[in-house]
């Protein structure tokens, strides 16, 4: 994947071939940067593994090896000039098109048994193990919002022509694909973009592990993230935070709305979330208080000399 990022840019540098509104080795390019921040991930993830390690070691291989085949059909697609996703015009286009379908399906199944072998792994930290988990689920969310974009749309729907049509599914809701965008992501600015769900979802994977990371760079400057406590409640707000996050952009995005034009109804949820995060990080911070050891009753009532009492006071 690394390589084909580089193979990508080149290629944005020196084809200027247009695809559906957007430069033709855009998509590669951005499936290739993606993959390799997602493999790195899962890398990393699979050294925490207590039990089950040889099962985990063979769920990563079926991660790579599915999103190989899925950079090999849309390398290929590209040479040849083609859509990869959603194209139905021919046979051979729709038969790449399902088994990119299929390949998708396992990355995800892959991914899904890492999961559970994090949620079993005995994770000394709390805080790492809870950045970690929390992570990979709602990568596996993130991932999930792919199966909804090959549905039909409404307006294919209603052409009434599915067993004919060449295109079948869509990145954008309310809009066709291939309209005005934004630079660098390609996601819509007219109409909804089930792509920023599914974006934001897969890189939890690496967002919240580094939240962890970074609370533990601070932790020397601010006494208080030095107890691990508190950075567990840290975390667990900030997965909290970052599902929420992604359930306001994939609602957002369901009702055909742009990302950067949001309506009232979306600044209201945005606002809440943001406040709510704010009260509950602003309690994590509290310092833990230090358990008291109760003093026998005994010694309660004994005298001003008893050794109890003294060590107590």
């Amino acid at each position: 994947m690394a390589v084909m990022t580089a193979v990508s840019a080149v290629g944005l540098m020196v084809d200027d071939r247009v695809l559906a509104g957007a430069a033709i080795w855009f998509k590669p390019f951005k499936f290739a940067v993606s993959f390799v921040v997602y493999a790195l991930a899962l890398a990393w993830m699979l050294t925490l593994v207590t039990r089950g390690r040889r099962v985990g070691w063979w769920a990563g291989t079926v991660v790579a090896l599915s999103s190989l085949v899925e950079m090999a059909i849309i390398t290929g697609q590209v040479i040849r000039g083609k859509r990869s996703h959603f194209n139905h015009a021919t046979p051979f286009d729709e038969t790449l098109f399902n088994l990119m379908g299929i390949t998708v399906t396992v990355l995800w199944a892959g991914t899904l048994v890492i999961a559970v072998l994090l949620l079993r792994a005995r994770i000394a930290d709390r805080a790492a193990a809870w950045a970690i988990r929390s992570g990979v689920l709602l990568a596996l969310v993130g991932a999930g919002f792919g199966f909804l974009m090959t549905q039909p749309t409404p307006g294919q729907r209603a052409a009434g022509n599915l067993d004919t049509a060449a295109v079948i599914g869509a990145h954008s809701v309310g809009v066709p694909d291939g309209g005005p965008s934004m630079p660098l992501t390609g996601w819509s600015t007219t109409g909804g973009d089930l792509r920023i769900p599914h974006f934001v979802g897969m890189h939890a994977l690496q967002l919240l592990p580094l939240f962890l990371l970074v609370l533990l760079a601070l932790a020397p400057r601010f006494p208080r993230l030095r107890d691990p406590r508190v950075r567990l409640r840290l975390v667990l707000v900030a997965s909290g935070a970052y599902a929420a996050v992604v359930a306001l952009v994939a609602w957002q995005a369901l009702r055909g709305q742009p990302l950067i034009h949001p309506d009232g109804a979306t600044l209201g949820a945005a606002a809440l979330i943001v406040a709510a995060s704010g009260a509950c990080g602003y309690a994590a911070l509290r310092p833990t208080p230090v358990p008291q050891k109760p003093v026998p009753e005994a010694d309660v009532l004994a005298g001003s000399d008893s050794p109890a009492k003294e060590f107590a006071a």
